[in-house]
C-alpha cells in the first residue's frame, strides 16, 4: 500500500485506495472550508428574510395594519428580499416574507397582512 497525503493537513497516511483524508476531523474541516462561501451567502439571506418577517409580525397586531414606509425602514426592513409575490384577482401584488406580506398603498404607506397557513 502506498502512502498518500491528507488533502487537509498534508500528513501521510495508509488506507483504502480512494481515501483522501487522514481522519474524520480533517475531512470535515476540508468540506467546511470548501462550502463556507456558499453557506455564508445563504445564511445571510435567510437572516435578512427572518428579520423582515419579524418586523412585519411585530407591526401586525391583528389581521391587517397600515404602516409607513419610514417605520419599516427605521426598524431595518430590507425591501430587496422577500420569499414570493402573490397577485390577487383584482391585480394587486402582495409581497411576502413567508406568511407575512405587504402591499404598497397611497402616500408611502404599506398594508400589512398575514396569510392564513394550513396546518
Amino acid at each position: 500500500m502506498e502512502k498518500r497525503k491528507c488533502l487537509e493537513c498534508g500528513e501521510s497516511f495508509n488506507g483504502r485506495a480512494d481515501k483522501k483524508f487522514c481522519s474524520d476531523l480533517c475531512r470535515n474541516a476540508y468540506n467546511n472550508k470548501l462550502n463556507s462561501d456558499h453557506v455564508n451567502y445563504v445564511r445571510n439571506i435567510n437572516n435578512i428574510l427572518r428579520k423582515n418577517r419579524r418586523i412585519i409580525e411585530e407591526l401586525l397586531p391583528e389581521e391587517t395594519a397600515k404602516v409607513s414606509q419610514q417605520k419599516l425602514v427605521d426598524k431595518g426592513f430590507n425591501f430587496n428580499y422577500y420569499t414570493n409575490i402573490t397577485t390577487t384577482k383584482t391585480g394587486k401584488n402582495y409581497t411576502f416574507c413567508y406568511e407575512y406580506g405587504y402591499l404598497p398603498i397611497e402616500g408611502n404607506y404599506y398594508l400589512l397582512v398575514k396569510r392564513k397557513v394550513e396546518a
